[in-house]
């Protein structure tokens, strides 16, 4: 089941994905919230029961997929959890070991942007940078996991692409600055519900492309710290509550490694692949661009 973040008559909704339609799940009942986080704190994690509702959805509830106004699959995460250096051959291209323990740094809620709609170069440096990566979806409210548990606790995953500003991200020791500007992490287009995919998500394509050329091209195998291990680390520390998200990290193939090194600017097109998921694709933009489109619109 792909569950779906979009907007309609300027309001959140939430909607089920069936070939080339959407079911407005708040059309089929008014009682289904606009976020998903909340649903899943509201149902303890479950979402078949939005299954249930899209299959009574009368034919009004339908709406064409193409032209869909794409929102966050989770509107208003809690946490936004990362990880760098998860892929063995994108640390060694980074000029870092194999790491021990995982590499845990947060982003906020403006740093996102969905499916579609722009991510955002911004003024101060050209150095916007892709990051395929694998993104997992809290569904049940989970502390001292278990390799054996840890898993009960994700509802579904969607597709992350980790834009980063090299230059905010490299001029300390401390990566939040270049992985939090606005808008410059895509997340989309939809969250696959766990019990469709893999447990864990294990043995998918992941791929970047950037104006269709390959960019990245790997497998989730190969995950240094696998979702399972993570969570289990993750919650040494810290809670995981419904709708937080987890970012699991990317391959090589990044452009900051590259020589020269290849930036996303204004007009380039990225996309984000991963097997049995979809395929997200933001343009960029340049910021003042950006700010102009969204004052016309």
């Amino acid at each position: 089941m792909k569950i779906v973040g979009f907007e309609k008559d300027k309001a959140l909704r939430l909607g089920v994905v069936e070939g080339d339609s959407v079911i407005d799940l708040q059309a089929a009942d008014p009682r289904v919230p606009a976020d998903l986080g909340r649903w899943l704190a509201d149902n303890d994690g479950d979402l078949k029961p939005l299954g249930d509702i899209a299959r009574r959805a009368p034919a009004s509830a339908r709406q064409p997929l193409a032209g869909l106004a794409f929102a966050l699959p989770v509107a208003r995460p809690g946490k936004i959890v990362c990880l760098g250096l998860n892929y063995l051959e994108h640390a060694k291209e980074g000029g870092h070991q194999k790491p021990e323990f995982p590499s845990i740094f947060m982003r906020c809620q403006t740093s996102l942007t969905p499916h579609l709609a722009p991510i955002v170069r911004p003024i101060v440096s050209e150095t916007l940078d892709y990051e395929a990566e694998l993104l997992a979806v809290v569904g049940r409210r989970i502390k001292h996991a278990t390799l054996s548990d840890a898993l009960t606790c994700i509802a579904g995953y969607s597709c992350f692409n980790d834009g980063s500003v090299r230059k905010f991200q490299r001029r300390t020791s401390q990566w939040d600055m270049g992985k939090n500007f606005d808008r410059t992490g895509g997340f989309g287009p939809w969250v696959i519900d766990a019990a469709t995919l893999p447990p864990g998500a294990k043995g998918l394509k992941i791929e970047s492309r950037l104006n269709g050329q390959v960019l990245q091209s790997d497998n989730t195998d190969n995950m240094i710290f696998a979702v399972a291990e993570t969570i289990v680390d993750l919650t040494q520390a810290m809670t995981l509550d419904p709708g937080d998200i987890i970012a699991m990290g990317t391959p090589s193939g990044v452009g900051h490694a590259r020589k020269p090194p290849l930036w996303m600017r204004d007009g380039d097109v990225c996309e984000i692949e991963i097997e049995g998921i979809g395929v997200l694709r933001n343009p960029i933009a340049d910021e003042a661009v950006a700010a102009g489109r969204a004052a016309a619109e």
